[in-house]
């Protein structure tokens, strides 16, 4: 691998100039890589702190999943406007007011004196979180070059990868040796760290006016608004039933993601999610096995520790521990066995066979017993093979996307997917309720058929890739 850094030079202003930009391209790519990790952090350790959470405020099964969809709504609908921002205004601007929004936001779960403002704490750490995320790798693209690029952006993914591993364990050993708001506290010095890196090194930039990505404010309105009250309704309805409010709010919810579809029809190419891409059936179809995929992933990610700390009294400490291994080897395996292995038989054959894997994994997990469970009998297996099916299709999944776009859409297809995968997790998400109130007396049942749910979504992201992505997902 050739380093990133510039020559040595002997000349003394040369040598104080090579410096200082040394440093600064370290320092981005720093700040990047520590920015774009706080999202994956945040997640993974309110995922382990959620029944404390949860017992503390009294707000029973509906309030865990407003504890973890008030975060992953506003990022899932405002994702592609940041990006979208950060093209316009400067992704160094946007990266940064990102940031701030973010440790404040942090700040304020932390010292959250009531349930409603520990909700707009998590909803304004998914604003910034839409912000950071998706300028931090456009930054990185400006700021490196050649094989320096490639390095950055593999340091990049391995360091989310490796922050998302890690991030249950120590936001477990945080929440019980000083509490669930310490573990929001601890988060606030790791982003200013970000931000003084960001503030000093990195440059200002903008995409070309002919390569922006549109400022779809009517959309992100619109799809934010449908998804809130869609949302509201899948989360009220096994609590409260089908009442009046409950379907009016479903069915406004649709309205105004139809009146959504529309716009972004109306808009053509000047959409955020421009409906043409979906007009390639390739596209269409990795679409579909996103959905199904990341519906299935999401649910079993908050479900499974929410089920080892409250029904089998595990401590958040042991319960990220015990998810520890699923991160892990994801990130170990991802590039060798999802990217050379896409590369020998294509990105068809390996999504296929991953999402078979994801299927035989959910299965093992529908078969954990309603009582004596034993972790390395019962839950590591699965957790393993889940593990291998999701290794090997990610990167593939990655690939098939942009080569299925095409060169006109290239841009905005990875955020398009990429969006969906978070609506995805916050879907299933809302549809935790379900076996959350419908299994109060035993967990494990309602994790089993859970579990049964995954096996389907996970059958029908490899029907999809078997019946719709086509040899474009390998050009």
């Amino acid at each position: 691998m050739s380093d990133p850094l510039p020559p040595p030079c002997t000349d003394p202003a040369g040598v104080a100039a090579q410096s200082a930009a040394a440093m600064n391209t370290r320092g981005t790519l720093i700040a990047t890589v520590v920015g774009s990790s706080l999202a994956f952090i945040v997640g993974s350790i309110v995922n382990v702190a959620l029944p404390r959470m949860q017992a503390e405020f009294g707000t029973g099964p509906t309030g865990a999943q407003w504890i973890v969809n008030a975060y992953l709504l506003p990022l899932g609908a405002l994702v592609l406007i940041g990006g979208a921002l950060g093209d316009r205004y400067g992704r160094r601007r946007i990266f940064l007011t990102g940031l701030a929004v973010f440790t404040l936001a942090c700040g304020l779960c932390a010292v959250a004196w009531s349930f409603p403002v520990l909700l707009a704490g998590r909803a304004l750490e998914g604003v910034g979180a839409a912000m950071f995320a998706p300028t931090s790798l456009a930054i990185i693209a400006d700021g490196f070059h050649g094989k320096a690029r490639g390095a950055a952006i593999g340091t990049w993914a391995a360091s989310g990868a490796a922050a998302g591993a890690l991030a249950p364990l120590i936001g477990g050993l945080i929440v019980d040796s000083a509490g669930w708001r310490w573990a929001f506290g601890a988060i606030i010095p790791v982003a200013a760290f970000a931000f003084w890196q960001a503030w000093r090194s990195v440059r200002e930039s903008r995409a070309p006016s002919d390569d922006r990505a549109p400022l779809d404010l009517r959309g992100a309105g619109l799809s934010g608004a449908g998804l809130l009250a869609t949302i509201w309704a899948l989360i009220a309805l096994p609590e409260r039933g089908a009442t009046f409010v409950v379907l009016a709010a479903l069915c406004l919810g649709l309205a105004l993601l139809a009146a959504f579809v529309a716009v972004e029809h109306r808009l053509g190419d000047r959409a955020m999610m421009p409906l043409a891409l979906f007009a390639r059936p390739t596209f269409a179809g990795l679409s579909l096995l996103t959905l199904f995929l990341y519906a299935a992933l999401g649910g079993l990610l908050v479900l499974l520790p929410y089920t080892l700390i409250s029904e089998l009294d595990y401590s958040a400490t042991q319960a990220g521990a015990a998810i520890l291994p699923f991160p892990l080897v994801l990130g170990l395996l991802s590039r060798t066995v999802g990217g050379a292995l896409a590369d020998r038989f294509g990105p068809r054959a390996l999504l296929i066979a991953g999402s078979l894997m994801v299927t035989v994994g959910f299965a093992l997990f529908a078969a954990v017993p309603p009582d004596s469970v034993v972790y390395w009998q019962h839950l590591l297996p699965p957790l393993l093979v889940l593990a291998l099916g999701m290794a090997a299709s990610v990167a593939p999944l990655t690939t098939a996307v942009l080569n299925s776009a095409g060169a006109r859409f290239t841009g905005v297809a990875s955020g398009v997917n990429n969006a969906i995968s978070r609506v995805a997790g916050l879907t299933a998400t809302a549809l935790l309720g379900l076996v959350l109130i419908g299994s109060a007396e035993n967990l494990l049942v309602g994790f089993a058929a859970a579990a049964w749910v995954g096996v389907a979504l996970a059958l029908a992201s490899a029907a999809a890739a078997v019946f719709m992505v086509g040899d474009d997902a390998a050009e």
